[in-house]
């Protein structure tokens, strides 16, 4: 066996691939193909299912039963419209449909954060809720309802809560100038 790794020729469909998922990476500020590969996943899990049940007959109790419940989880979350409570329209869905429910790309699109990369540190570093939970993965999937209730955190120094480390150090630091010209005119 050889020790070195063998560098391999990528195929044109490859290469498509690989393309659309760094332009996904970048399009939604992503980490790592790790998280285009999870959602990517999620998607095919739910695409087999759906194919599974339109292969059985419409009155099937099983596909009405099974079914419900994938277009019911798929419109709370806001994948799929409401008007569109199809099987047939579930094996339609992409990869970026599940990506805009993300709160890193909620938070972006409502204004919260500069870019997207920006709405990933926001959330890291604990500035955004939802509703009164403070959430700090950005791969948490916002459902409809609470899509409304995304915003800065209440002890976030974004918000009205303390200020950050640098700015109290500097006021510290201002206070102790003020005081020492004080002495200096005395």
């Amino acid at each position: 066996k050889q020790w070195y790794q063998r560098r391999v020729a990528i195929t044109a469909g490859e290469k498509e691939r690989l393309d659309s998922e760094l332009k996904l990476i970048g399009e939604f500020g992503l980490r790592n193909k790790r998280e285009v590969w999870r959602v990517k996943y999620t998607l095919a899990k739910i695409r087999k299912a759906a194919r599974e049940l339109l292969t059985l007959e419409d009155k099937d109790p099983r596909r009405l039963f099974e079914g419900n419940a994938i277009l019911r989880r798929l419109v709370r979350i806001g994948v799929l419209d409401e008007n569109r409570m199809k099987l047939d329209y579930v094996l339609g869905l992409k990869t970026e449909d599940f990506l805009e429910r993300r709160l890193q790309t909620q938070v972006f699109k409502l204004g919260l954060a500069k870019s997207i990369h920006h709405a990933r540190v926001l959330i890291r570093q604990k500035h955004i809720r939802v509703r009164k939970q403070v959430v700090n993965i950005p791969s948490f999937i916002v459902r409809l309802d609470a899509q409304k209730h995304i915003d800065i955190a209440i002890n976030s120094a974004y918000g009205s809560g303390r200020e950050g480390r640098v700015k109290r150090k500097r006021m510290r630091a201002g206070d102790k100038g003020a005081a020492d010209a004080d002495e200096d005119e005395d």
